[in-house]
Formats: C-alpha cells, sequence, structure tokens
C-alpha cells in the first residue's frame, strides 16, 4: 500500500485493475470470434484436385452424400469415413446417401473408434500410414473445418490435406449474429477452436 492510501482505497485500486482485465480479456475474446466466424468458408475452394483418399467425419448425411459423390467420380481412392457409430455398414451407408452403391463397397471403409475431432485425426492418421497414402481431402461441416484443419494437420504433417466445407441450409453464415442457433453455434465452436489452440501449452 503506498503513503497515504487506505485500505478501502487499495482494494478499489485492485478492483478497477481487474476488471480492466476483464474487458480487455473480453474485446479480444470478441475481435477473436468475429475474425473466426468471418473465416468460415463460405465455398469450396477447390474441387478439382484429385487425392489418394477422401474422408468424412460423420455429423450429417449431407457429409456422407458428399464424400461418397467425390468417390463416384474417381477424384479418391477410398473413403474413409471417421467416428461411425458402431453396427453401422457400409450397404447402410450407401442407403443413407441414396446411392445404388455395390460397386463402391470395396472403397468404403469406417472407422468407429473416435468420438471427437480430435479423435478423428487421430483415427484417420493410423488409417492413412497403414494404406500409405500422402494425400486426403476432408469433408466436414464448413463451421467445424478450421477445427478439423487444426487437428488434422497436428496429426498428419506430412499429408497433404484439401479442405472440402460442406454447407447446411441451417447455418446462416452471412449476417450470422443475427441467427439465435447460429450464432450461438459460432461461439461453441469458436471455443472449442481456441481450447484445441491452446491444448500444445
Amino acid at each position: 500500500m503506498s503513503d497515504g492510501e487506505t485500505p478501502s482505497g487499495a482494494a478499489q485500486t485492485t478492483r478497477t485493475r481487474w476488471w480492466l482485465v476483464a474487458l480487455v480479456a473480453g474485446v479480444l475474446w470478441l475481435a477473436g470470434l468475429i475474425a473466426f466466424a468471418e473465416s468460415i468458408p463460405r465455398k469450396v475452394i477447390d474441387t478439382k484436385t484429385g487425392t489418394e483418399a477422401v474422408v468424412v467425419l460423420t455429423g450429417s448425411a449431407g457429409r456422407l452424400r458428399t464424400g461418397i459423390d467425390i468417390l463416384a467420380r474417381g477424384q479418391a481412392k477410398k473413403l474413409f469415413v471417421s467416428g461411425v457409430y458402431h453396427g453401422v455398414d457400409v450397404r447402410q451407408i450407401l442407403r443413407l446417401v441414396r446411392r445404388q452403391g455395390k460397386a463402391l463397397d470395396c472403397c468404403v471403409i469406417l472407422g468407429h473408434r473416435a468420438d471427437d475431432t480430435r479423435g478423428n485425426a487421430a483415427e484417420t492418421a493410423r488409417w492413412i500410414t497403414k494404406e500409405g497414402f500422402t494425400s486426403l481431402r476432408l469433408v466436414t461441416s464448413n463451421y467445424h473445418m478450421r477445427r478439423s484443419l487444426l487437428e488434422f494437420r497436428r496429426a498428419m504433417p506430412g499429408v497433404t490435406i484439401i479442405p472440402h466445407p460442406v454447407f447446411s441450409t441451417g447455418f446462416k453464415a452471412r449476417s450470422w449474429w443475427n441467427w439465435p442457433g447460429t450464432l450461438q453455434l459460432v461461439i461453441v465452436e469458436y471455443s472449442k477452436y481456441i481450447v484445441a489452440l491452446m491444448r500444445p501449452w
């Protein structure tokens, strides 16, 4: 305590400092949230480049349909679906995307060991290593892509990864702050991204 400063004055100074720290932290968090939301892909940048594998992270029929279409076009040798519920087989997956895909049965592999994005990356890395592949096209929702790329690039630093975001009609990328459902999803995904980013520290 400095000369002439009362205990109550010192407490007030401490409280003011903590409020300033909280204010700065809040501003930084908000700025990061806005930057994160604006970085969410709004289109597929590279639709032409072929890869040895296409990897789909489970979550919606749209992701699976996209992965199957990429495989059917011959842009990948095999399709790996990570995070599939136990008991789901290839024919169920193909029926889900409304495709008569018997010719593709040999080329669709299901992974059942992952239950989060970090697990998806680890599960895929094991499969990629086993296959000897060096490139993959990653299919997941656009709002999930940045965190997925972070985890996948950590798990497979020597593998070329091409992002292939999928777009849900329920996710409003433009004016996202005006849509409560989209705003909540962006906040949750941003928070998970920050946790994943800070994990090595």
